[in-house]
């Protein structure tokens, strides 16, 4: 083989060299950071913006394809893309993934090396180092034997080697951002937990009845674990609050935990903003309905007859009812209510209006005493399990502190004793105007320590 040969032949490829050459140096690159981190927000926005995981209906009804919104976001550009369920989609994911991997990189290749090069020390021991400081003094007479203890009294950390000195303090600000890097890939990997194993899962339960969770409405693929199988809920009564001008002011429910064997474990009143935990499952107080109505005809048995919401085009919601008043149920009256406050409207069967009745009263229609004896309602509940929720409040909290480390200024001075000249230097990374008033201090006690016969320096 000629050695033209030799020079044309292509280089075998090294994985690991193109991995730290080619693959590092772009993930380490602030601006891609910059970037995908952008990317998360907006679609972040778009998800708190945008109703998550509700009906196809909901959508075809709130984002129709003629006008579209913004002229191209239709219910089918909206599904398809999946900002229905935004942060469960594999591309947010696959963003959060590309973001922690940016944020390792750049750990690597750029905080740690700065760290392992903060965490060494090195002496000066020519004076021609210290012109290249941003604050350097030349003293005609001086030691390190009295700099050292004023630098170790201001919380330095002195190394000494004959006649230099090297001196250093705040090196947990060097640490801090490594810490900060660390704590958001630890928000990170517990946002990818919650998405791939938490679920969420919505329950309209009348007042007595219990439940298990069945209704879920989204849920991440590894989600089944967390769905509870041996334990359910009971609503021991629902209630609601009402101003004295009819205004809802908070509604409650009254929950037992039971177990396998219809045994009690847990027991808890809920309602807005207080919810109950348990195993990792939270239930929420998030609506309310009426479930149904108990009466009474003449002296027949009680019935608890189902209400069903109406639709109207009106602000409001109300619930109705066919209630028959003779045995083969051709006649009879339709109940419609608005709220749990027990009066109810009672109408014909030409829709024309008989009266009013309230909970606990009667009333002659159609020649029969209709008794209403109760209104029952439902709560609506939002039930979730975020396994994540741990591993990312650890993340913020070690956040907090991260932010907090970083404040400190790692400051470093180094001194020469060179014949009858002292030559003393230092720099910092931040609050150069402290650093510089701290260092003039020291040198006023040193100077005060070893009598001067003069002062040369330049900043």
């Amino acid at each position: 083989m000629t050695s033209d040969q030799n020079a044309s032949a292509p280089l075998p490829f090294h994985p690991l060299q193109w991995w730290k050459k080619q693959v590092l140096p772009t993930l380490a690159d602030l601006r891609l950071a910059i970037i995908v981190l952008l990317a998360i927000a907006l679609f972040s926005i778009s998800g708190t913006v945008i109703e998550q995981g509700q009906s196809i209906q909901f959508y075809q009804a709130n984002y129709p394809e003629d006008p579209a919104l913004f002229g191209f976001l239709s219910w089918k550009v909206l599904l398809i893309v999946g900002l229905d369920h935004v942060y469960s989609t594999w591309w947010f994911l696959a963003l959060l993934v590309l973001f922690g991997s940016s944020l390792t990189a750049c750990t690597f290749t750029r905080q740690l090396p700065t760290l392992k090069a903060a965490n060494r020390w090195k002496y000066y021991q020519k004076p021609q180092q210290f012109e290249k400081l941003a604050l350097s003094t030349q003293l005609n007479q001086g030691s390190n034997d009295s700099l050292e203890p004023i630098l170790k009294q201001y919380g330095y950390r002195v190394f000494r080697e004959g006649e230099t000195l090297y001196a250093r303090k705040g090196i947990i600000g060097r640490i801090g951002p490594i810490i900060v890097h660390a704590s958001m890939l630890i928000i990170l990997a517990g946002s990818i937990l919650g998405s791939l194993t938490g679920f969420m899962a919505q329950e309209i339960i009348p007042s007595g009845d219990t439940f298990e969770i069945n209704n879920i409405i989204e849920a991440g693929p590894f989600a089944q674990s967390q769905v509870p199988k041996d334990w359910s809920v009971r609503v021991n009564r629902f209630w609601i609050d009402y101003s004295p001008e009819g205004r809802i002011e908070q509604f409650y429910s009254d929950l037992s935990v039971l177990d396998n064997q219809g045994e009690e474990v847990k027991r808890e009143e809920i309602h807005v903003n207080q919810p109950l935990r348990y195993r990792g499952v939270t239930l929420y107080q998030a609506d309310w309905a009426i479930a149904a109505v108990k009466v009474r005809v003449n002296n027949s048995p009680i019935f608890k007859i189902p209400m069903a919401q109406l639709p109207i085009q009106t602000e409001g919601r109300i619930w109705g009812t066919w209630i028959p008043t003779t045995p083969d149920m051709n006649e009879g009256v339709a109940l419609v209510t608005k709220d749990l406050q027990g009066t109810l409207v009672v109408y014909d069967n030409q829709g024309q209006l008989i009266g009013t009745v309230r909970q606990g009263m009667d009333i002659e229609v159609n020649g029969v005493t209709l008794k209403v004896l109760d209104v029952i309602g439902s709560t609506g509940l939002q039930i979730k399990a975020d396994p994540g929720i741990p591993v990312v409040y650890t993340g913020f909290g070690l956040l907090m502190i991260a932010v907090v480390m970083s404040y400190f200024s790692h400051s470093q001075i180094w001194a020469l004793q060179n014949g009858d000249n002292f030559y003393v230097g230092g720099k910092t990374n931040r609050a150069q105007v402290t650093f510089e008033q701290e260092v003039l201090k020291i040198l006023d006690r040193v100077q005060e320590n070893t009598p001067s016969k003069g002062v040369e320096s330049s900043q």
